[in-house]
């Protein structure tokens, strides 16, 4: 009996020393050990986090004044270190992150700014300033997406959760094959792509499509990326044709056709006279971008009549468009445009009904339907390059293949 009672004695006089041991005497096992959190490739537990996003107003100097830092170093960043990051470019809903002293002043010691979901802009106002840009750790996952369309190519793509991003890289590839404002239902879609994600897990968009099918009115057509040190990226078919031609099919993306070109147009307001339509109107809402569908020359950025606000471009010495009833233009006479750049926006200004825009297509000195072109095809693939693209493409194509809808 004394001998259990001594046990028990020294058992409790074990948990009494135990619960008066200080932290610092406990085996490393035992003690809260404070985590480090590392991001943009700083230790956050060395400052006070402050973390926000660029709201209407907000400038870089108002941001950073508020946490003691001088106006002379805010001014040598905004003067010194454009190339770097452009104050003056700072988009509202940007997030932003303050690092501030742990002491009680606060101050900002860096400052990081994300251009988007990958790339950011760092200030260390410690020690000597220093501004750099920087990306995130990225991974890069392929991945695959099929689809029957039933009503349009963004609808079909937008009920299976696939990114508009994606939607936008695919309607580019097909922009000078397929007329995406008269699609019919039954045409199918096959997408060997590349998405990114930051630290494994967020999506941080699509990089880029490396194959896709798209059968249209029933004929296959393949498109396989391809560059190299010689040759920019584009897209070829299986037979190493070029998919882009001269022009693109319209002058804005996902729109409508809202009146065609016809000679042979009434209209019951004048009457039901001869009011010829030389142009075709695509349906858009104001402020939609406009581009240019063929690389070429401003030989017109003005308002004028019922025009409005219009541009016309000269592609080459048979081809010209024009661009009418814009809310502004983008452009000068003089400027040389390439393909798919903006030129103007959407409006309603000079003679219309609606925010649209018209668009008219010279051949030769006279207006022409484009939809009843046989426009020009971009040069196909250099024969020099066949045998490195079909071994390229070959895997791909079996990827596209297998798919299934």
């Amino acid at each position: 009996m004394k001998h259990i009672i001594s046990l028990l004695a020294l058992a409790l006089l074990f948990t009494t020393c135990t619960d008066n041991l200080k932290e610092d005497d406990l085996p490393i096992d035992d003690q809260e050990v404070e985590k480090t959190v590392t991001e943009y490739g700083f230790a956050l537990n060395d400052f006070n986090v402050i973390r926000d996003s660029i709201r209407t107003g907000d400038t870089f100097g108002d941001i950073l004044n508020e946490y003691g830092v001088s106006n002379a170093k805010i001014f040598g960043v905004a003067t010194k270190f454009k190339d770097s990051f452009d104050v003056r470019r700072m988009v509202v809903g940007k997030p932003y992150m303050l690092l501030n002293s742990k002491d009680t002043l606060n101050t900002t010691q860096v400052f990081i700014y994300e251009k988007n979901k990958v790339d950011y802009a760092v200030v260390d106002f410690r020690d000597s300033l220093q501004v750099f840009s920087n990306k995130k750790d990225v991974k890069y996952v392929e991945k695959e997406a099929s689809g029957i369309i039933s009503s349009s190519l963004y609808l079909s793509m937008e009920e299976q959760n696939l990114s508009p991003a994606l939607i936008d890289k695919l309607a580019n590839i097909y922009a000078w094959t397929v007329n995406f404002f008269k699609i019919p239902k039954g045409d199918r879609f096959k997408i060997v792509y590349v998405e990114k994600y930051i630290n494994d897990t967020i999506p941080a968009g699509v990089d880029r499509i490396k194959a896709a099918y798209f059968e249209h009115k029933g004929v296959p057509l393949y498109a396989f990326e391809y560059e190299n040190d010689s040759l920019k990226n584009d897209f070829y078919d299986e037979k190493t044709e070029n998919l882009r031609r001269a022009f693109l099919t319209a002058p804005v993306k996902f729109s409508r056709i809202s009146s065609r070109y016809n000679l042979k147009r009434r209209i019951k307001y004048y009457g039901y006279k001869l009011r010829p339509h030389k142009g075709t109107d695509f349906a858009a809402n104001i402020g939609t971008p406009i581009v240019a569908t063929a690389d070429g020359t401003v030989t017109k950025s003005e308002r004028r009549g019922g025009n409005g606000n219009y541009v016309k471009i000269k592609h080459n010495s048979t081809y010209e468009t024009q661009y009418l009833h814009m809310k502004s233009r983008n452009v000068r006479v003089g400027n040389f445009v390439r393909q798919g750049d903006v030129i103007g926006w959407v409006g309603m200004t000079g003679n219309t009904g609606g925010p649209h825009v018209c668009y008219r297509f010279w051949k030769n000195g006279k207006q022409v339907d484009p939809f009843r072109q046989d426009l020009p095809a971009s040069k196909p693939l250099p024969k020099k390059y066949h045998e490195a693209y079909f071994n390229l493409i070959t895997p791909l194509r079996d990827k596209l293949d297998c798919i299934t809808y």
